[in-house]
């Protein structure tokens, strides 16, 4: 997913034994999605070392770093690279062997694939040619971040990797502004001060945060507004891997002139409240500000 450092566990890790009826050789054929550590590496699931054990191969983003995990955890197994560069090449003999009833691990070089990284495709044609296809879940660093930020969780938008010319980055900025979800970016450490400038500019004051090195010994987060943190980070170059999380819009007020012109029709040939859904609905309020306005009009007390 991005390119993180696995932080070694700090102890030998203890001789695991298989759960019952989960043993590595239980494996059914197919692809196995699985993700891995994005910082500490003790946070691999249970299952996904099960998978990793019981796979016959596994197409890594970058096998070095594959290597060095499965190291930690005294795994050995063929490992054959699986990425933007190769991808087109390797994707058939990679299907060819899904097709002959081998298991195949697709990992990143850490969190979970598909997640800024080419393995959609591979995802997509298995699924077309009739592959079985299991997610094995595990860390994530756009949720890691979100979770960290103390923004609002209920809807959210992850938009990846920014451009990195700050006319294109501008124009993928106006896009997104008016989403009503938090935002969740990748970013480098050399355009981070360039890019929440950028933010500020175009998103105006949001409240925001700066996850940096996630899960590792140096992790950080600073919080605060877009130009705060832009103004903080100007200059400076962090080390590490950055999650940028961005505050949804403020609600939209409604204008009342709108509102008050609206309802002067409405409440001439409906009742109150029938004036105030449609209004409501026909400009996109908040129905009670609507209410409200027209009971002020009306004179008139609150209705049951």
């Amino acid at each position: 997913m991005t390119r993180h450092a696995w932080q070694a566990p700090r102890r030998a890790e203890p001789k695991r034994s298989d759960p019952p009826g989960q043993s590595p050789s239980d494996l059914a054929p197919g692809l196995y999605v699985t993700a891995t550590p994005i910082g500490n590496a003790r946070d691999v699931t249970l299952r996904a070392l099960d998978v990793l054990a019981g796979v016959d191969l596994i197409a890594a983003e970058d096998t070095r770093v594959t290597a060095k995990l499965l190291a930690i955890y005294g795994l050995e197994k063929p490992l054959q690279p699986y990425n933007d560069h190769n991808g087109a090449e390797q994707r058939p003999r990679l299907l060819k062997r899904l097709r002959e009833g081998r298991r195949i691990a697709l990992v990143s070089d850490a969190g979970t694939p598909l997640v800024s990284d080419p393995g959609y495709k591979l995802v997509r044609e298995s699924v077309a040619q009739g592959i079985a296809v299991h997610a094995i879940p595990g860390a994530c660093a756009p949720l890691a971040g979100l979770t960290l930020a103390g923004l609002p969780t209920d809807k959210f938008l992850f938009a990846g990797f920014l451009p990195t010319r700050a006319g294109e980055r501008k124009t993928v900025l106006e896009g997104l502004k008016a989403v009503a979800a938090t935002l969740v970016f990748f970013e480098s450490p050399q355009r981070l001060g360039e890019a929440l400038a950028d933010l500020a500019g175009v998103l105006g004051p949001r409240p925001a945060a700066v996850t940096r090195e996630l899960t590792k010994l140096h992790e950080e987060i600073r919080r605060g507004d877009l130009a705060a943190l832009a103004a903080a980070y100007a200059g400076e170059t962090p080390k590490g891997e950055i999650t940028l999380v961005v505050g949804p819009p403020p609600a939209a007020e409604a204008d009342m002139r709108k509102v008050d012109a609206a309802l002067a029709r409405a409440l001439e040939f409906m009742p109150l409240r029938a004036a105030v859904d449609l209004v409501a609905e026909m400009l996109d309020a908040p129905r009670r500000d609507v209410y409200a306005h027209a009971l002020k009009r009306k004179g008139d007390a609150p209705q049951s």
